[in-house]
């Protein structure tokens, strides 16, 4: 899969997907560890031993996972600036005079 637009440059669209996934980075990251419903639980194993336990379930919020969350934010912050994601083996190479960026 690979990111398109008509009129972006490589350049362009190297930069505009360097500052999506900064953004969606620190929103994931943000919300990652303020807005977690229920806090962890304090578990302890066969010897004794605690550590702290996430709660987690199939029923719980689906986006609590923060790498899902990440990609979530990235695509979404790439289609809002004009790109579509799309799979490589549909891209045609550009003719040798065509102006950069055009598929």
């Amino acid at each position: 899969m690979q990111w398109v637009k008509p009129e972006a440059t490589p350049q362009q669209l190297s930069q505009d997907a360097a500052q999506c996934q900064q953004e969606a980075w620190r929103e994931a990251r943000f919300r990652a560890w303020l807005y977690r419903p229920i806090g962890p639980t304090i578990m302890q194993d066969a010897q004794g031993r605690r550590f702290f336990v996430w709660p987690a379930s199939p029923f719980g919020d689906p986006f609590s996972d923060q790498l899902m969350e990440e990609a979530r934010l990235a695509s979404f912050c790439m289609r809002s600036k004009g790109y579509e994601l799309v799979p490589a083996e549909t891209i045609q190479p550009s003719a040798p005079n065509a102006p950069a960026g055009r598929p």
